[in-house]
């Protein structure tokens, strides 16, 4: 005979079995009962109990995903948001490893690094060239305003810490190469703006500034003369007692300023986001960090699930650089149509597709090879300023291997003001290729350089040079691939309207 309380638990027991056929048959209901409020739904709008895609499998319950489908799901939101947000971490990342790298050579504000012998390959740097010296440096602006005082005939530039152009210094700034006073102002500084200087309002507290000076028949002293009489760098506050930096000569010392990849970049970033104003930054990009725990004021402490997702976004940020950076799909990106020659500078220094478009590719790609952003390296002005066609294809198609020859035709006439050059990098470290030579380059500076008959040259590239061509030859090494700038200053007008191309670097049997 059963008691009060198993007629109880029988009872409760039929009832959700009830509630679940209810709710079963009402699922059912609501593809093929029709009631009075019932309309049409157009296609597209619900999703099937069951879905295949990329991620596997996804289960719904009437659109609801199940417990499964949304852990696949936030996983691989995660995952996507991590992977812009490295590549949109690139130009900070980039910088980061800049300043931290050279303030162990001494103090903000105090300490001028200089390569006064020209850079070499022991310099690890993004793309750095040997044709002119560097000047280069970072200020703080924490304790206020900071004066620098620019040397004569230089041609230079201020990047704040999220690599937004803040103006130049020299021959393309307002001084027009005779040198002068500026007076770079911390956010929000509201002060009274004393004259005589030309002020730059940085995004940032810490800022870098960096400059070339020229080489004078070959010899780059007295460049680098005039910019250790001239440059000075002090507080605002003690301008009727300026002091002089402290120099640093950089040529020929082994010095990495390259950043890593791997979970260190996350670090890096956030390190930048704490320390910081971040008001010049756009809301998407801080929203992106935020989405995987960096954000201003709030410590970065990722759980193991999160780490992992964050160790392999770093792993496929760099290859997706890589692949943007070395196989760019754009056409636009070509600067001919018949050639493998690229822009450096892919929608103007802002990278931009239209005015208040970004091209993200263009920034990704650019950030992971190159250091220096000025509207002046992407100048459209004939006789003016700079610009960096490079490959890093043959004339096939295919990435360069350093134990096979290879040849540069550059026609007649090449149409540069000042002088032009060729420099070799290497595809991992995007920095001059070390090989038995600390200067991987050709350039019309060389006194040895072999022009044909026409005024045309031809440059080598391969792990022995051809006979006699030795001054025309850039030594790469077998087994590592490599890619090359042709850098042309003072641009004329039959590059600019392509009346003059460089050939293909082709692959000689």
């Amino acid at each position: 005979m059963q008691t009060q309380h198993q007629a109880t638990r029988q009872w409760v027991s039929a009832c959700v079995m009830m509630a679940g056929l209810f709710v079963t048959n009402t699922v059912q209901a609501q593809t093929s009962e029709k009631f009075k409020m019932t309309t049409p739904i157009p296609p597209g709008i619900a999703v099937p109990d069951q879905v295949e895609t990329r991620l596997g499998t996804l289960n719904f319950i009437d659109g609801v995903p199940d417990k499964a489908s949304t852990q696949k799901l936030y996983d691989n939101l995660d995952f996507q948001r991590a992977v812009q947000a490295y590549l949109l971490a690139l130009p900070v990342v980039n910088q980061a490893s800049n300043r931290n790298n050279i303030l162990t050579m001494g103090p903000a504000n105090k300490t001028v690094p200089i390569w006064e012998n020209l850079v070499d390959s022991t310099t690890i740097e993004l793309t750095a060239n040997d044709n002119t010296p560097y000047t280069w440096f970072w200020l703080d602006l924490r304790e206020g305003p900071v004066v620098v005082e620019a040397p004569p005939k230089v041609l230079g530039l201020v990047d704040d810490m999220w690599y937004h152009w803040n103006g130049d210094i020299g021959i393309t700034g307002p001084d027009k190469g005779k040198g002068g006073k500026y007076l770079l102002l911390p956010p929000g500084y509201q002060d009274d703006i004393p004259e005589g200087y030309f002020v730059v309002r940085p995004g940032s507290l810490s800022v870098w500034v960096a400059w070339r000076s020229f080489v004078v028949d070959g010899n780059p002293t007295p460049g680098v003369e005039l910019v250790k009489q001239h440059t000075k760098i002090y507080p605002l506050s003690e301008a009727d007692n300026p002091a002089s930096p402290k120099f640093i000569n950089m040529s020929g010392k082994p010095f990495n300023m390259v950043g890593p990849a791997g979970y260190q970049f996350w670090e890096l970033l956030n390190s930048v986001v704490q320390t910081e104003p971040t008001e010049t930054v756009d809301a998407t990009t801080l929203g992106f960090w935020a989405s995987i725990g960096i954000q201003k004021g709030k410590p970065f402490k990722p759980d193991a699930r999160m780490k992992k997702i964050l160790k392999e976004a770093a792993v496929v940020g760099d290859a997706t650089a890589r692949a943007l950076a070395y196989r760019l799909r754009q056409k636009g990106g070509r600067i001919f149509d018949d050639r493998q020659w690229r822009y450096a500078f892919l929608g103007g220094y802002k990278f931009q597709w239209q005015p208040g478009v970004s091209n993200l590719d263009a920034s990704a790609f650019f950030f992971f090879l190159a250091t220096g952003v000025t509207p002046a390296m992407d100048t459209q002005i004939v006789g003016k300023g700079s610009t960096y066609p490079w490959t890093a294809l043959d004339s096939q198609g295919n990435p360069f291997d350093g134990g096979k020859n290879y040849k540069l035709h550059l026609p007649p006439d090449i149409p540069v003001a000042t002088f032009w050059s060729v420099i070799v990098y290497d595809t991992q470290t995007r920095s001059m290729l070390q090989t038995d030579d600390p200067h991987p380059s050709v350039s019309s500076q060389n006194k040895g350089l072999q022009a044909n008959a026409d005024g045309s040259v031809d440059v080598y590239f391969g792990p022995s040079p051809p006979k006699g061509k030795q001054s025309n030859w850039v030594q790469t090494i077998p087994g590592k691939s490599w890619f090359m700038i042709l850098r042309l200053y003072g641009p004329l007008k039959p590059w600019f309207d392509k009346s003059w191309k460089p050939g293909d670097i082709e692959l000689q049997e």
